[in-house]
């Protein structure tokens, strides 16, 4: 592969990942969550059992401070809440609230919506290959914050 094309692949690579990041909160918010993008990624990091925020920092690639600073802020808008962590009593779990999971349900349908025009470009059988090689590239994350 040519310097060039490298640079085309990873521009269009940024600039899908910009525009689902987009077309995804852009759906949350149309449903009446007052989130951004760093709340769903948050969100994908806690939706299975909770995390503390030193697990969020390291899933986010941020600090522990900007961390703590983004829990307050979910806290504080209804989103998740703070549990003694069953293992560890000096940590807090931050787990998501009903609202969270809302809000996480209303991301996964914007997510079905924002691959539509894919689909209608590509057709379904594409998009499940570019899903595919897609995976096999980088499986499934570390998801973090495109801003």
């Amino acid at each position: 592969m040519e310097n060039s094309e490298a640079i085309a692949l990873t521009a269009a690579l940024l600039a899908a990942a910009g525009d689902l990041t987009k077309r995804i909160n852009d759906g949350v918010v149309a449903r009446g969550f007052e989130v951004r993008p760093a709340h769903g990624f948050a969100f994908a990091r806690l939706a299975p059992d909770g995390a503390t925020a030193t697990d969020l920092a390291a899933h986010l690639g941020i600090t522990k401070q900007a961390a703590s600073q983004l829990v307050d802020e979910i806290v504080r808008k209804g989103y998740a809440e703070r549990r003694p962590h069953p293992g560890d009593a000096r940590a807090r779990l931050v787990v998501l609230t009903e609202l969270g999971w809302a809000c996480t349900r209303a991301a996964e349908e914007a997510a079905l919506e924002a691959v539509e025009p894919w689909v209608e470009l590509l057709g379904e059988s594409e998009v499940r290959v570019l899903c595919d090689r897609l995976r096999r590239i980088a499986p499934y994350g570390p998801l973090r914050p495109t801003w």
